[in-house]
């Protein structure tokens, strides 16, 4: 029987195991913060975003992946039930940040795709990973949660300011607005606009480079 239909969450109840795994990565993230203001003055994240997908899109997901909406679907197979978006400064900073995960203790990063090197043919740049985060069953009942699996995936998108207004810029006018006769056109620009955007990050990043090594002499 459909999930919805009985009331039930896709999420079974999952849902508090999920905030606290949600929410320990976004403490971590700003242990890193705290700790390079410490160290060299200059946070390396702008912001960082987190979110637990939606029940509707969840199962939207399930039904478009011919997948049964059940939770082993949304928290086993699909890995984007927790998500965090982390936009730093400098594209150095970006991999500061993944290294960083990478290094948490019951993180590991089971999947990665790198559109900072590898662009998409439309000029959209960001790091995906896929984290797999180990779950400590005494830290659970420390904070009274009682029902969680061994462990959760988060899907992290690691971007710089300019990847970030690029991405958001481009998907409220596609989504927005029907592309018809000047598509091609319009998509030529887009590209142009993602192109100069990387190159200002080059140049910003080599600009900050020669600055510190200014500093340090």
């Amino acid at each position: 029987m459909d999930m919805e239909e009985n009331g039930v969450s896709i999420y079974g109840q999952n849902q508090p195991a999920m905030n606290y795994v949600m929410q320990s990565l976004m403490d971590n993230i700003n242990k890193l913060r705290t700790g390079m203001k410490e160290e060299t003055g200059s946070d390396p994240v702008e912001h960082c975003l987190a979110r637990i997908k939606s029940e509707d899109s969840m199962r939207e997901k399930c039904e478009r992946r011919n997948l049964p909406v059940t939770t082993q679907s949304a928290l086993e197979v699909l890995t984007d039930a927790i998500g965090l978006r982390v936009v730093c400064a400098f594209i150095k900073d970006v991999y500061l940040v993944r290294d960083y995960l990478d290094q948490l203790p019951g993180c590991d990063i089971v999947e990665e795709k790198d559109y900072i090197k590898h662009a998409k043919p439309n000029g959209y740049r960001s790091l995906h990973l896929i984290l797999k985060v180990t779950v400590n069953p005494k830290e659970m009942e420390e904070n009274g949660i009682e029902e969680f699996l061994p462990f959760y995936f988060a899907e992290i998108q690691l971007r710089t300011i300019s990847m970030d207004t690029w991405a958001a810029l481009e998907h409220n006018m596609r989504y927005k607005h029907t592309i018809q006769g000047n598509q091609k056109l319009i998509e030529s620009e887009l590209k142009r606009c993602a192109d100069e955007l990387a190159a200002t990050d080059m140049s910003m990043q080599t600009i900050r480079d020669m600055i510190n090594e200014e500093v340090s002499e």
